[in-house]
């Protein structure tokens, strides 16, 4: 197979007592997205775990750095060494404070905005002109809390819109892959998890 035209790394940290919590939420959408396209995640390249894929005729791979959120650029830089892709080609699905639980932002480049796993992605790639794929977690934390926030598990209501963004997350992100970034934008920015019966996802996409 080809080497891919798109590289997707969810943010997150490894270990298990991490999984599900609200830093994590990067890495639940590149799990979502494998699932959608029968991709089988493991061991990778550049410290990750990750995968080979392809989306309507298109090569992409999967990652999860496995450096710790604070070193996600190690290992993100590791891949576009490994796969010769230029920081365009890497679209990072990452947690954000700024945006309601569930809501989707895309964006083609940016500041951090604090967070540290952008922020390291940025110092390593010496740019910040890569897309991200922005997954809200709100900001229901004390002055202060934000740290012990982020390492936190959704409350059930946080649960169940990221449970359901999930599956609009990966559509949003093989959207990126197939038609690109301002496709993908013009679908999916401002998207909101359903709050009544008359909101709804849109459908999901049919099989590669």
């Amino acid at each position: 197979m080809a080497g891919p035209s798109t590289l997707i790394v969810g943010l997150g940290n490894p270990e298990p007592e991490y999984a599900a919590t609200r830093h994590n939420v990067g890495v639940e959408v590149v799990r979502a997205v494998a699932a959608r396209v029968r991709a089988r995640l493991e061991r990778y390249h550049a410290r990750s775990i990750g995968a080979d894929a392809r989306w309507k005729g298109r090569p992409f791979a999967l990652a999860m750095p496995q450096t710790y959120m604070n070193l996600s650029g190690e290992s993100v830089l590791g891949l576009v060494r490994h796969f010769g892709l230029q920081p365009r080609d890497v679209l990072v699905v990452v947690d954000d404070l700024a945006l309601d639980p569930g809501v989707l932002r895309l964006r083609a480049g940016g500041s951090d905005g604090g967070h540290n796993g952008l922020a390291d992605i940025t110092e390593r790639l010496k740019t910040d002109q890569f897309p991200r794929l922005r997954i809200g977690i709100g900001r229901t934390f004390a002055r202060g809390k934000q740290a012990d926030y982020v390492l936190q598990r959704f409350t059930a209501a946080e649960r169940a819109a990221i449970d359901a963004c999930l599956p609009v997350a990966a559509e949003a992100a093989l959207t990126v892959v197939a038609d690109g970034l301002q496709t993908a934008m013009n679908r999916f920015n401002g998207w909101a998890p359903p709050s009544g019966e008359s909101a709804a996802a849109p459908e999901a996409p049919p099989a590669a």
